[in-house]
C-alpha cells in the first residue's frame, strides 16, 4: 500500500465526488447554457454549488466564479488589478510606481505579474516582500512600501512550509488604503478560516484538486465593487465573467466536497490534525535524530511538515520514503523536477545545506488515522535502513560493507574511497569539502581507519577538505608520517590499504603536481585515480599559471605506458555521468588523444590544439568553473551502429530502454539475462527487487548501488556480448546513467528498464 504524503501537491478525488462526476457525465451532461430541460438541470446544480461555496467561504456577495484551478484565477485577478491600475494613469488619475508579492508565493503569482506587467506596458517595479526565519511576511517592510503600491499579493498558507500569513496584521496596514489585495487561498480552504469580507481581501483563487476534488476545476472570489476584467472572452458563460463551457463533472465535484466542508464529520477537527502531526514529529525525531523542522509548528499549518536532516540530501530522503512507499515530494511539486535548492527556504534565509535537503510530508485533512501510524512505522524502518547502510542517523558501527571503491559526486566533482574490508582500512582520494560529515560518518560507521587523504592535484574550483578530515578523523589516522601538499608520506614509494597497494604517478600538465594514483590488488593494477588528466569525453584544462601544458603531451604518453589501455581511469570531474573510461575507450571518443598516441600530433600542435578548446570555456551546468574541455565526437563509442542479425529488437543501439513488455519477452526466452539494481542499499532494504517485481526471479540479479557501480565494471565488460544487461532503479534515472557508462566502455548489450519502478504494475 502507497502511503501518500503529497497532499499539498495534489489529493485522491473523495468517493462521493467521482460518483456525482461520473453521475453529470453519465446522465446530467447537458449544457448548462441550453434553455431545454437537460441545460437547466445543469444550470440548477451550478448554482446550488456556486450557494454552496459562498456559505463555506462566507462570502455572500462579491463575484464567485468557476475557473480552471488556481493558476487561472490567479491570472485573472492579476490582470484585473493591472488593468486597473493602467486606467487610472491614462486618466491621470495618478498610478503607483509596484506591485508587492510575498518573497514565498507560489510561481503563479510573480510570472503572473511579470507577464501582465509586460504586456500592458506598464513598466511597474515587482518587489518580493521580505519574510523572516519563521517564513511570515516583514510587515514594517510593507508599510514602508504601501504608499507606493497598486496590488499586494500574499498566500493564507505556503504551500512548501504550511507557514501561516498573518492576515490580520497585513489588513491592518490596507485598512482605509486604495491598494489591491490578492489572497492565494489554495492551501487554507477546508483548513483556515478566511474572513474574506472582513478582511476586505479583493481576490481569492481556490483549487479543487488541493481539497479532494479533481483537477481542472477552481474559483475566484472577487470582492463587491473590486476592479475586475475578463481572462477569456467569448460566449458570456459564467454571467460573462469567464467565458468557455464550464466544466460542469468538476463543479459536481467539487459540490460535494463543500457539501462535506459545511456539514463536518468527513475532514478531521484542527486538534485531531495537530494530533497527527505529533505521531509523524516523533517518528521523525526517531528515525532521523538530527532531523530539522523548518517552519515554527505553532505558526504553521498542522499538515505540512517540512525537514531537513543534516547530511543527508533531499533526493537521498525521496528515494529513500519512495522505496518505502511513502510518497513525499522535495518542495513545490511544480518545480519537483528542476532539483534546486527551495527558494521558499532560502527567501527565509536557512542555511544552504538546509535549503538544498529539504522534504516536504504533507496530507489531507480526510486523511485516515491508520494511515498516518502506518507511515510512523515506515519512517522508523526508513531511519533503521539508514543506519545499516552507514548514513546520517548511524549510532553503531557496521563492518559488513566489503565494496572496494565507492564514489560520490557533487556538481561533476567526484570523491572516491578505497576501502578493505579485512583490515577496515580506506584511503580517501580527493575529498570534498561538501562531504565532510558524509565521509567522517562513512568511515566511523565501518569502524574504519584511514591511511591516507589524498588529492590528485590542486584544485582549482574548490578548496580540498583533506586537511580537515585528517584533523577531525585524527584518531582513525593510522600514518603520521609527514606529508607532501597533496597527502602523500614524504619518501615513500606506496601505501598499503590492508592487502590493496596505492603507488603514485607524476602526471604533469592540468597542474604541476597533476598525480595519478595506481591501486593494485594480488592480481596486479586494477584502477588509476587519474584526477583531471583524463575525463570521460575531455582533458583537464592546461590554461591555469599553475599548467604545463607541453608536459601533458608526455603524461599521456607516460599513462599509456604504465597504465595501458584497458585499465579504468577514475576520473576527478564526470559531468556527464560516465563514471570511468580508459586509454582505449578515449582513443575512440577524441581524436586528440588518438592523434597523441598514435604520433600523428606533436607536442607543439597539442599545445596549440589544447590552447584553442580551452580559450572561451563556459562554466558548467553547475555554475562552476570547468576543469576540463570536451573534445569528444560526441557519440557512445561502445555502441555499434548495428548488431548481428540475430540479436533481439532491444539491442539497437539506439535504444538504451527497454519497456516492461520487451524485457517480459526476453526473461521469457531461454537466453541469460542479467538484472541490476541500482539503488543504494537504504533503497533495497525497504524494497527489495524480487519483492517489488516478481517477475525478476526469473533473471539473474544483481544488486549493486550506483555509488558502488565502479567495482563491477571490469566484470560487466567480460560478460559476452549478447548478453543482455538490464539496469533498473526507482525513476530510470540513475539506470540510464548506468547503462550509457557500460555501453561507453563496449558493452552494446546495456539497457535501462523503461520509468524505472515507478511505472511498474
Amino acid at each position: 500500500m502507497d502511503i501518500y504524503l503529497d497532499a499539498n501537491a495534489t489529493t485522491p478525488v473523495l468517493e462521493p465526488a467521482r460518483a456525482a462526476a461520473m453521475a453529470v457525465m453519465a446522465e446530467s451532461f447537458g449544457n448548462p447554457s441550453s434553455i431545454h430541460g437537460a441545460g437547466l438541470k445543469v444550470r440548477a446544480l451550478l448554482d446550488e454549488v456556486r450557494a454552496t461555496a459562498r456559505r463555506v467561504l462566507q462570502a455572500p456577495t462579491g463575484r464567485l466564479l468557476f475557473t480552471s484551478g488556481a493558476t487561472e484565477g490567479i491570472q485573472t485577478a492579476v490582470l484585473s488589478a493591472l488593468e486597473h491600475l493602467r486606467t487610472r494613469r491614462q486618466r491621470g488619475a495618478g498610478s503607483p510606481s509596484c506591485v508587492l508579492y510575498g518573497a514565498t508565493e507560489h510561481k503563479a503569482v510573480p510570472e503572473a505579474l511579470a507577464h501582465w506587467n509586460a504586456l500592458l506596458g506598464l513598466d511597474l517595479q515587482i518587489l518580493p516582500i521580505p519574510v523572516g526565519p519563521d517564513g511570515r511576511h516583514d510587515l514594517a517592510w510593507l508599510q514602508a512600501h504601501l504608499d507606493q503600491a497598486g496590488l499586494v499579493c500574499t498566500m493564507a498558507a505556503n504551500n512548501e512550509t504550511g507557514v501561516i500569513t498573518d492576515l490580520d496584521g497585513i489588513a491592518a496596514l490596507m485598512k482605509d488604503r486604495d491598494t489591491l489585495w490578492l489572497v492565494d487561498g489554495v492551501q487554507a480552504l477546508g483548513k483556515l478560516p478566511l474572513r474574506l469580507i472582513e478582511r476586505r481581501i479583493d481576490y481569492a483563487p481556490f483549487s479543487g484538486h488541493k481539497l479532494y476534488a479533481p483537477k481542472g476545476i477552481g474559483m475566484l472570489y472577487v470582492r463587491e465593487g473590486a476592479p475586475f476584467t475578463p481572462l477569456l472572452a467569448g460566449g458570456g458563460q459564467e454571467s460573462a465573467l469567464r467565458s468557455g463551457t464550464e466544466n460542469t463533472a468538476g463543479i459536481a465535484a467539487l459540490g460535494v466536497v463543500l457539501k462535506a466542508l459545511e456539514s463536518g464529520g468527513t475532514f478531521a477537527a484542527p486538534e485531531v490534525l495537530q494530533g497527527y502531526r505529533i505521531q509523524l514529529v516523533q517518528a521523525l525525531r526517531e528515525a532521523f535524530p538530527g532531523v530539522v523542522f523548518n517552519a515554527p509548528f505553532e505558526t504553521s499549518l498542522p499538515t505540512t511538515l517540512n525537514m531537513s536532516v543534516p547530511g543527508l540530501s533531499a533526493r537521498t530522503l525521496l528515494d529513500l520514503f519512495d522505496a518505502a512507499g511513502i510518497r513525499a515530494s522535495g518542495g513545490s511539486a511544480c518545480g519537483a523536477a528542476k532539483a534546486k535548492p527551495s527558494e521558499v527556504l532560502q527567501a527565509m534565509g536557512l542555511p544552504e545545506a538546509q535549503t538544498a535537503s529539504a522534504v516536504r510530508l504533507s496530507f489531507g485533512p480526510a486523511e485516515a488515522p491508520e494511515v498516518l501510524a502506518e507511515a510512523c512505522r515506515r519512517l522508523k524502518a526508513c531511519g533503521d535502513a539508514l543506519r545499516n547502510a552507514c548514513l546520517p542517523a548511524s549510532r553503531h558501527a557496521s563492518t559488513a560493507a566489503t565494496d572496494r571503491i565507492t564514489r560520490w559526486v557533487v556538481d561533476g566533482a567526484c570523491c572516491y574511497a578505497v576501502w578493505d574490508a579485512a583490515s577496515r582500512q580506506c584511503a580517501v582520494i580527493d575529498p570534498l569539502p561538501e562531504l565532510n560529515d558524509t565521509l567522517a560518518q562513512w568511515l566511523r560507521c565501518r569502524d574504519g581507519q584511514v591511511v591516507a587523504v589524498l588529492d590528485t592535484h590542486g584544485h582549482g574550483d574548490h578548496a580540498s577538505s583533506a586537511p580537515w578530515l585528517r584533523e577531525t578523523l585524527a584518531d582513525r589516522m593510522t600514518d603520521h608520517r609527514r606529508l607532501d601538499a597533496l597527502g602523500w608520506p614524504l619518501e615513500a614509494d606506496e601505501i598499503s590499504v590492508g592487502a590493496l597497494r596505492i603507488r603514485r604517478l607524476a602526471v604533469p600538465g592540468h597542474t604541476l603536481d597533476s598525480t595519478a594514483y595506481l591501486l593494485e590488488d594480488s592480481t596486479g593494477l586494477c584502477a588509476a585515480f587519474v584526477g583531471d588528466t583524463v575525463m570521460p569525453g575531455a582533458l583537464g584544462r592546461s590554461d591555469f599559471p599553475v599548467s604545463t601544458p607541453r608536459s601533458y603531451f608526455d603524461s599521456l604518453h607516460l599513462i599509456h605506458q604504465v597504465i595501458g589501455g584497458d585499465t579504468l581511469l577514475l576520473p576527478g570531474h564526470d559531468y556527464d555521468q560516465r563514471f570511468a573510461t580508459t586509454l582505449a575507450v578515449e582513443c575512440k571518443a577524441q581524436p586528440l588523444v588518438e592523434g597523441v598516441l598514435t604520433g600523428r600530433v606533436k607536442a607543439q600542435a597539442f599545445v596549440q590544439a589544447k590552447a584553442d578548446l580551452e580559450r572561451h570555456l563556459a562554466p558548467t551546468e553547475f555554475q562552476t568553473m570547468a576543469c576540463g574541455a570536451r573534445v569528444d565526437t560526441g557519440h557512445d563509442v561502445g555502441s555499434p551502429a548495428s548488431g548481428p542479425a540475430d540479436r533481439i529488437e532491444i539491442s539497437q543501439a539506439d535504444k538504451i530502454e527497454i519497456s516492461q513488455a520487451d524485457l517480459a519477452d526476453e526473461l521469457a526466452s531461454a537466453r541469460r539475462l542479467v538484472l541490476v539494481d541500482v539503488r543504494e542499499a537504504y533503497e533495497q532494504q525497504m524494497s527489495p527487487l524480487a519483492q517489488r517485481w516478481p517477475l525478476a526471479a526469473q533473471a539473474h540479479i544483481e544488486v549493486v548501488p550506483l555509488s558502488t557501480l565502479l567495482n563491477q565494471l571490469p566484470a560487466w565488460r567480460n560478460l559476452p556480448p549478447d548478453t543482455p544487461l538490464v539496469f533498473c532503479c526507482r525513476s530510470g534515472n540513475r539506470s540510464t546513467q548506468a547503462a550509457r557508462a557500460l555501453r561507453r566502455l563496449g558493452h552494446s548489450q546495456a539497457f535501462s528498464l523503461a520509468g524505472g519502478f515507478a511505472l511498474l504494475p
